[in-house]
This record gives C-alpha cells, sequence and structure tokens, in this order.
C-alpha cells in the first residue's frame, strides 16, 4: 500500500470511513488469458482500495505493466487486456494511506536488475522498518535521497522492489534475492512479485493480511481474499502461512519459510475490511459478522419497531441482531451502488448534502419508528451524526445505534487508515472510563442510545484464539511494534506511558 512521509498528510481530505489497505492477485496458468483472470480477480478486490489499479504480465521474455489511477473498470479496457499477453501476471488495487496518489505509487513497481532481470512487484500493507530500509536503500545509491519522479519512492513498495531487485546480481535469481531481503522486511505484508516465468508471494511472519492460494483446471492463483478465487473460478486450496515464501512455475508450487513469530491476524478483516463473501483462516466473514450482530443484541438489547443496517458493511451484523432479538429487519437507508471514487467535485450547494450521494432514507419505512440501527464502526462520528439527523428528518421517533466493533481509539500501522489519535472520536471527551466515552460519543453523535460490542465478544465471533489476531485499533497493544520516525506512534508511545 505505501508509507507515505508525514509532511505529505495534511493535504489529504479525510472521509469518515476507515479505508481498506489494498488488493492483490496473482496468477501462472501458461496458455490462458492471465491478464483477464488478473482484471476479474481486482474487480472482485476492488472493496480493498479505489485509488488506483495495475497489471503486470510476463511472457518469459518481457514484463508489461500497465497501471493507472481509478478504478479497476476505469483503468482497464478490452484492447488495454487484449494487448497484454503472457503465461504469468499480478495485479494490484490501490488505497494509499495518506498523499501519494500520484501515478508514480500506483502498483505494480516495475525495476530491472544489475544482472537484467525484470522483477515487477505488487504488495498490501504497512512496513514498521520502513526508514531504515530506505535509508539502507539510499546508501547503496537505489533512490535518491529526496526522491525520485517515475519510481515513488516515498512508498515503502518502491524501497523494497529496490533493495530485492539489486540482491539480483550474476548467476543470484529472483529467489535467492527474496530469501536475502523478506527476512529483513518488518510490519504486515503480502508481496506478489514475478520475473516474467515464476510467480512468488509472501505472507508476513504475523499473517496480518490474509493471503490465499487456489487452484485452476490450468494454473494457480493467490489472492487477498477467497472471494477473487471464486470470481476467476479457482478451488480455494489453502492459506499462505505467515512467514511462508511460495513459488509457482512449470514445476508446481514449492513453499518455505524466510520467518516464525506468533500470529497477529487483523481482526478489522473479519468486521469490516475483506468482502463477506471471503473465508479467513477457516472463519466466513459473513458468518463472524451475523455473530456479533447476534451477540450485540443479548448484550446490548433495546426495544423498538425495526433493526435496519448501515448498507452495506453493517447488513450481516444489523441481521444478526434482528434474529437474536425478534426485532423485525428492514433496509431503511438505500445505498447507490455507483458512488465510487468520484472525479467531478461536487459544487458547495451539493457538498452540502454529503452522505446523500450514498445514502437516502425511505421515509415510508422510517417515519414513526424506534430505530436499531446497526454500522461497522466508528471512527470520526461525522458519518453517523449526519445520519441520525438524516433519519430523524425522515421521521424517526427514536434513533439507538449499535456498533458491530469496539470503539476506535488508536491508530493503525499496518495498514489500515485510521485517523491520528486526537481525531477519533473515542478519544474526545468523556476521559477513561468507558462508559463515560459512550456517552460522549451518544451526544456528539446524536442518538438516542448507543452500544459497542465489547473486544472479546468480536473476538469470540472470528472463532479465531485471541493470541493470535491483532485488535491494536481497539486495545493499544501493538503485537508488531510501532515504527520509527513517525509523529502518530510517537504520540501512541507518549499515550501509552500516560503522557499527553
Amino acid at each position: 500500500m505505501g508509507h507515505v512521509h508525514s509532511d505529505q498528510i495534511a493535504s489529504v481530505e479525510r472521509d469518515d470511513a476507515p479505508h481498506e489497505e489494498c488488493g492483490v492477485f496473482g496468477v501462472w496458468a501458461p496458455g490462458e488469458d492471465v491478464s483477464k483472470l488478473t482484471y476479474f480477480g481486482l474487480f472482485a478486490l476492488q472493496h480493498r482500495g479505489q485509488e488506483g489499479a495495475g497489471i503486470a504480465v510476463g511472457d518469459r521474455e518481457n514484463i508489461v505493466v500497465f497501471k493507472d489511477t481509478g478504478l479497476v473498470s476505469q483503468v482497464f479496457d478490452q484492447s488495454v487486456l487484449d494487448a497484454l499477453q503472457g503465461d504469468v501476471a499480478i495485479g494490484h488495487t490501490r488505497y494509499s494511506t495518506a498523499g501519494g496518489e500520484n501515478w508514480e505509487n500506483v502498483q505494480p513497481m516495475f525495476r530491472t536488475s544489475p544482472n537484467g532481470t525484470d522483477v515487477a512487484l505488487a504488495h498490501n500493507g504497512n512496513l514498521t522498518n520502513y526508514q531504515e530500509l530506505q535509508d539502507n536503500a539510499i546508501e547503496r545509491g537505489l533512490i535518491p535521497a529526496r526522491g525520485v519522479e517515475g519510481q515513488g519512492s516515498s512508498s515503502d513498495t518502491a524501497v523494497v522492489s529496490a533493495l530485492l531487485t539489486d540482491e539480483i546480481r550474476g548467476e543470484a535469481s529472483l529467489l535467492d534475492a527474496a530469501r536475502t531481503v523478506l527476512p529483513t522486511v518488518q510490519g504486515a505484508f503480502c508481496f506478489m512479485f514475478t520475473d516474467g516465468h515464476t510467480l512468488y508471494a509472501a505472507r508476513d511472519a504475523h499473517g496480518v493480511r490474509p493471503l490465499c492460494l487456489g487452484r485452476l483446471e490450468r494454473g494457480w492463483v493467490v489472492a487477498s481474499e477467497t472471494c477473487a478465487l471464486d470470481i476467476v473460478g479457482a478451488t480455494h486450496v489453502r492459506d499462505i502461512e505467515p512467514g511462508e515464501l511460495i513459488t509457482i512455475d512449470e514445476s508446481g508450487v514449492h513453499t518455505e519459510r524466510f520467518a516464525s513469530t506468533p500470529r497477529a491476524h487483523c481482526v478489522f478483516e473479519y468486521v469490516y475490511v475483506a468482502r463477506p463473501d471471503s473465508v479467513i483462516e477457516g472463519r466466513s466473514v459473513h458468518a463472524s459478522r451475523i455473530e456479533i450482530g447476534r451477540r450485540l443484541a443479548r448484550i446490548e438489547p433495546v426495544e423498538a419497531d425495526l433493526v435496519m443496517p448501515v448498507p452495506e458493511s453493517g447488513t450481516p451484523s444489523a441481521i444478526g441482531y434482528a434474529e437474536e432479538s425478534g426485532i423485525p429487519f428492514k433496509q431503511g437507508l438505500m445505498k447507490n451502488a455507483y458512488v465510487g471514487r468520484t472525479f467531478i467535485q461536487p459544487s458547495d450547494t451539493l457538498r452540502q448534502l454529503g452522505l446523500r450521494l450514498k445514502l437516502n432514507p425511505v421515509r415510508e419505512i422510517i417515519e414513526g419508528k424506534k430505530l436499531v440501527v446497526v454500522d461497522d464502526s466508528i471512527v470520526r462520528g461525522n458519518t453517523q451524526r449526519k445520519l441520525i439527523k438524516m433519519l430523524r428528518e425522515a421521521g424517526a421517533a427514536e434513533v439507538h445505534v449499535r456498533i458491530a466493533s469496539p470503539p476506535v481509539k488508536w491508530p493503525c500501522f499496518y495498514g489500515i487508515d485510521f485517523a491520528s489519535p486526537g481525531e477519533l472520536i473515542a478519544n474526545n471527551g468523556g476521559g477513561v472510563d468507558e462508559a463515560a466515552t459512550v456517552e460522549s460519543i451518544r451526544t456528539m453523535i446524536g442518538a438516542d442510545s448507543l452500544a459497542f460490542v465489547p473486544t472479546d465478544d468480536m473476538i469470540a465471533a472470528t472463532k479465531q484464539p485471541a493470541e493470535t489476531l491483532c485488535a491494536a485499533c481497539f486495545t493499544g497493544n501493538y503485537p508488531l511494534g510501532l515504527p520509527e520516525g513517525n509523529p502518530n506512534a510517537d504520540l501512541v508511545r507518549r499515550m501509552q506511558k500516560g503522557d499527553n
């Protein structure tokens, strides 16, 4: 996904939702239309990033990369895909944590090694030792100290790409380079890379981000989520293990380990990031969200006429809440499925309408009713405040908000764009007492009542052992440590010590 320097943060216009990281997809399938398989795979992973998309295709002689800013459907057309012919392909759909939305930072990255080997690389995640890796690349003259036009050296992907290709000298292969570089990379990452002959994939030692392997009739697929395997007709074989490097070529799938440490899968994948039709570590994302809703209904019941989701991410938990409580489920908010990342800026008048571009209430369902409104998370609170105002204008008698995750109090340094601590609504007012914090948030968003699922219940719904999950954004316990040279990380260190 790409780390970006802190001085770029202020220029980014932030909205209220937590942002996904990125989606990666790779296919090794001689004789198949690998560019189209990758296109559809990225289409399934579009929810993980909407700022840019790219595909690199290798035909054993050359690697061709086509990438641009925008949605997958905006970047590629039939003629482009027809021109991308080969045996192996990797693709990427991108969301940048902050800034860096220019073409240079769109992936896959492409570099040529000292011995002439072409390498394309795509990355999902965020590295905690980015500064150290960048300093190493600068010292070796691989990237200029002040960044380079055309390589996007502000991103950790560009730095890893430079270090990886520099190791391919003399008789050394891309596999040799991976064995040297991967153990030096710390943080959350899934890498997909190729030299045009072989497909390589690696998952960080903690397994923060998901990565899975699928079988085609005449080849293999690796993807961020199982929903991308489904769309191309691949059979889900297994998840790539944390600390595993896999190699796919005509001799099949080969595996080796480059690191072994305790697992720390991102719990927020189950709550919000992943598509509900995906399976992560053997657990259906949809089933996890239904179970969270059921637990919310048992722990935080309310007398109401209707249970209503904030679509789409709140829907499974709202279904679970309705099933457990016996309160009828209805879709009282209509979502415009075609609002992606718009390139047309609305006028000031239209901007005031804001949320109605995406969501519009159905008055005949809402009017005079006591509502339970289920959403996946509250980050800054702006969206919920506007939403509740909109529901009251549509005639809602009461609005009771239930959230399918605990309060987000800590930023994520492993690939999800949560705000800095001061921007998070859970840190504004209410003090250290949990009840006071919830009451403060309830007042700020204007709900009649507000409740969050407890951390233990959220984790239980995933059916994963608590010690194998990362819940840092809720607990402040960072299993991979904190990055150096990051202002938000420095602020977190002070917060952990009790300094403000």
